[in-house]
Parts: structure tokens; C-alpha cells; sequence
């Protein structure tokens, strides 16, 4: 069963670009870690302190895999740092979602 990771973000909106640096960077680092990044998006009209990031993974064992690969992963505990440097990550929650058969494009 695929499992979808969606991270929602509070941001800080003045460190918008600060943002999409670390969202640049996990696009490079998911898929070399073992996961489907199906992207990450900022803000553009309305609230300004929302961000989110969806990633996918084939099953639970998969994102076990991905995390052991994350805590090895030397540009992934960079961009960690980078964040908890410039502290423009307010808020972070995880929510894992699974797909309703028939709705959701399968690749």
C-alpha cells in the first residue's frame, strides 16, 4: 500500500526564499534517499505563513529505509541545520495519508 507524507509548515513569511532554498535541497535529497517527491509549495496569494510538502513512498518498510538513509545522509543534516540556523520553520506537523482507490494516479 502506497503511503503519501504530507508535512505542513508555518513559515516565517519574511524568510520566504529562505524556505524554498530548504525545499530546493529536499528535492535533491528525497529521491537519492528513496523516496517520490511529489513537491513542495510555498505561499502565493492569501495566507502568507503556509507551506507544505508531499512525499511518497511504496510502504511503510520504504520510508523505514528512507529514514535510516536520511540520518546518513550528509546535505540532508545540512539543510536540517540550515533551518534550525535561520529558524524561518515555525511549525511542522505529519500527517500520512493513504489513497483512495481510483482517485490518485498510480506510477
Amino acid at each position: 500500500m502506497t503511503i503519501t507524507c504530507f508535512i505542513r509548515y508555518e513559515i516565517d513569511p519574511l524568510q520566504r526564499e529562505a524556505f524554498q532554498t530548504y525545499a530546493e535541497n529536499w528535492g535533491r535529497i528525497i529521491p537519492r534517499c528513496g523516496g517520490r517527491l511529489v513537491g513542495y509549495w510555498l505561499p502565493w496569494e492569501g495566507t502568507n505563513f503556509e507551506a507544505w510538502g508531499l512525499v511518497t513512498f511504496h510502504d511503510l518498510a520504504a520510508y523505514e529505509t528512507y529514514r535510516r538513509r536520511l540520518s546518513t545522509d550528509q546535505e540532508a543534516m545540512d539543510t536540517i541545520m540550515f533551518a534550525r540556523h535561520h529558524q524561518f520553520i515555525l511549525k511542522e506537523a505529519r500527517t500520512f495519508l493513504a489513497p483512495v482507490e481510483g482517485t490518485v494516479p498510480v506510477h
